[in-house]
């Protein structure tokens, strides 16, 4: 089962397929998602990252969290889950 990851404080200029390359090197990237600022279609410092399994996800978490992505400190966790409507 895949697991979903918060990626918070990436840079403006990251891309979806930086992220993938970034995150790939820990495991299986299932999807890839920046939220975007709507004025400018930058982005708002905000991703996720959907790894394919707990491991690659652990993975992930203890290597990427607190690094160095283009200049900015990223924070990496597991995303909580949404409220149902």
């Amino acid at each position: 089962m895949s697991t979903r990851l918060h990626i918070g404080n990436i840079p403006v200029t990251a891309t979806v397929s930086d992220i993938k390359i970034k995150f790939g090197k820990f495991g299986f990237v299932e999807s890839v998602g920046i939220n975007k600022d709507p004025d400018t279609g930058l982005s708002n410092g905000i991703g996720f990252v959907e790894m394919a399994t707990e491991k690659d996800a652990e993975s992930a978490i203890n290597r990427l969290n607190f690094s160095q992505y283009d200049g900015r400190t990223i924070g990496v966790s597991r995303a909580r889950k949404a409220d149902p409507e």
